[in-house]
């Protein structure tokens, strides 16, 4: 690639990538700027340009902001396997896999909440009576999904996918 420089500006027009995620992927080691002399602005190279690009599409189908230091690894190892990359990629389809199957699991739940509702103007609502009540609801929850929206005493999930960006 070249060495034309764009500022963070052009580059996050050209990545599609807020500049706030730029300046994080910065702060995180992901991708490692020039600064100009005597000030502190950025200069993003082509390649730096290029890096965001495949940070945005990884990202993009999901991968983690680890799973994507890694396969930025790869991207730059001309030494690489391909094998190594679908491994990697078939580990995401088995982790989206399980989000699947909790996703539906937490809509079996929802559907069910709804049903039980009658929907009406009264002020005992079913709904918030098994909100409120924490055996009531039949909750099938994997112990590997990959995001918690309740938290749940002694439950090891990792909070994965919530990174700015």
């Amino acid at each position: 690639m070249g060495w034309i420089e764009v500022n963070i500006s052009q580059a996050a027009q050209a990545c599609g990538l807020p500049n706030k995620t730029i300046r994080y992927y910065e702060e995180i080691g992901l991708v490692v700027p020039v600064r100009q002399r005597g000030n502190s602005y950025r200069t993003y190279s082509l390649e730096d340009v290029a890096q965001l690009r495949f940070l945005q599409r990884a990202r993009a189908v999901g991968f983690s902001l680890d799973e994507c230091r890694e396969l930025l690894a790869l991207y730059a190892n001309p030494q690489r396997r391909c094998g190594q990359v679908k491994a990697l990629v078939s580990e995401k389809i088995i982790q989206v896999d399980q989000q699947l199957i909790a996703l539906h699991a937490m809509r079996d739940t929802l559907v069910a909440m709804a049903n039980e509702c009658a929907g009406d103007d009264t002020n005992d609502c079913a709904i918030i009576n098994q909100l409120a009540e924490a055996q009531s609801l039949p909750l099938k929850r994997p112990s590997a999904m990959a995001f918690t929206l309740v938290e749940v005493a002694g439950d090891p999930s990792p909070n994965d996918g919530f990174e700015p960006g």
